[in-house]
């Protein structure tokens, strides 16, 4: 019986799909808010969430393991 091999999960594994959820949690926030500042406030820090997101996929990238999003794709 062939079992697949695990890989190690990195630190920037986990924050690739934490800020990815922050990021989705913001938006969420962003579209309820009741003022247009609060709307904008959410963007930003989703935006944010998105960047650093995007830098732990590029550290990702760069150390040779497959980014968490294209395993499941």
């Amino acid at each position: 019986m062939d079992r697949p091999a695990r890989r190690h999960v990195t630190l920037d594994g986990q924050l690739l799909d934490y800020w990815g959820r922050e990021a989705a949690r913001l938006d969420a926030l962003a579209q309820a808010a009741r003022f247009g500042w609060q709307k904008r406030r959410y963007a930003r820090k989703a935006e944010q969430a998105r960047a650093q997101a995007e830098r732990s996929r590029a550290r990702e990238a760069a150390r040779g393991a497959a980014p968490s999003d294209a395993a499941e794709a």
